[in-house]
């Protein structure tokens, strides 16, 4: 059967029309990113297509296709041994590599042979990616957000966890970013996704909202750790509707330490996080923290955080980019209580918290 191609904006809007979806990179490409729900079936993998690389540097052309064709053959046949004896003649594949040339080509040409549907993308991941950069301002703007504002320890991620749990739509950043925002949330042992994974993450989460329903959202800075916010998306967030959420600082610096244990459990993390406050807030200050909490005042030195540097900047930086924060929905919590969080997610999506204002 022939192989059709599709534009990369056309994939975009048709992806649920495929069963399969196939990425023809190495596994480093995949991981660096892909298209969503994408299962990665390697033409070459890293290391022959390092080989084959080489040898068009160093040999010529016409010996890399050779050795490349013998590798390719042999990883198709493997994979389809693997992933396809099972499937019906009706299966619909669709298949992309790079740039939509030799590697996808050569799998959709064989698939094809075979008797599949097969589609390959026009001009592969990397028209994909331009694609999907182009569609970001359509999503981002078609929906309407709540933006869950608050100091930092308030329960803002908490808050969005119960209103997912609730069946609101919640968009997570820190979760799409593995980071919790600010200088101390890196998450130790856990990898940020790339910018272009973190833009695709935005982008499938953004496409599975219903725009007659709101979508809830923390109210992050442009940046989350080393990725960036898209534009599009932020602008919008930075427009909406906002929800203070309230805490007192004793239970604010409890529900810190919950959430970064290892705050007291590797105390020494916490110390190397606190010296990138040099800078800001001074050597001797940053210090001072530094010995105290390896004296065990790790509670002290957070709330000191909280009232001297984070709440100072935080107050600004809402005020500044949030157009619409004094009229912000006031949302006082008792207190940390997933029982607290939960009651409070619960008036809020029945509109008994003056939800309806928003």
């Amino acid at each position: 059967m022939p192989v059709q191609t599709l534009p990369a904006c056309d994939a975009l809007l048709r992806l649920a029309e495929f069963d399969t979806i196939i990425d023809a990179r190495t596994e480093d490409e995949h991981a660096l990113d892909h298209v969503p729900d994408a299962i990665n079936w390697p033409t070459l993998n890293n290391a022959e297509r390092i080989t084959i690389g080489t040898m068009y540097k160093q040999v010529n052309a016409f010996e890399a296709k050779k050795r490349g064709a013998a590798l390719s053959a042999r990883n198709i046949a493997a994979h389809i041994e693997r992933d396809v004896l099972d499937k019906p003649k009706g299966w619909k594949p669709l298949v992309y590599c790079w740039r939509g040339g030799n590697r996808s080509g050569a799998l959709a040409t064989i698939l094809g042979a075979i008797g599949f549907q097969v589609t390959l993308v026009e001009g592969g991941y990397k028209a994909w990616r331009a694609a999907l950069v182009a569609d970001m301002p359509r999503l981002a703007q078609r929906l309407h957000y709540r933006v869950v504002c608050g100091p930092t320890g308030s329960g803002k991620t908490r808050l969005l966890h119960a209103l997912a749990a609730q069946g609101a739509q919640v968009l997570d950043l820190e979760a799409l970013a593995n980071h919790r925002s600010s200088v101390l949330g890196h998450i130790p042992g856990v990898e940020q996704p790339s910018q272009k994974r973190f833009d695709s993450l935005i982008w499938d989460a953004l496409r599975g909202f219903d725009p007659a329903r709101p979508v809830y959202v923390e109210s992050e800075s442009k940046k989350v750790g080393n990725v960036r916010v898209p534009d599009a998306l932020i602008d919008a967030m930075r427009q909406s509707p906002c929800i203070d959420l309230q805490l007192s600082d004793t239970e604010r610096v409890a529900l810190l330490l919950e959430d970064y244990d290892f705050f007291i459990t590797d105390s020494e993390h916490f110390c190397r996080r606190l010296e990138a406050l040099i800078e800001l807030r001074g050597k001797a200050v940053v210090d001072g923290w530094i010995a105290r909490v390896r004296h065990g005042q790790t509670a002290e030195v957070v709330l000191e955080l909280l009232t001297q540097h984070y709440d100072p900047m935080y107050a600004q930086s809402i005020a500044r980019n949030f157009s619409l924060f004094e009229q912000a929905l006031p949302c006082p919590l008792p207190n940390r209580s997933s029982e607290s969080l939960i009651e409070t997610a619960r008036q809020l999506t029945t509109g008994e918290l003056s939800a309806a204002t928003l």
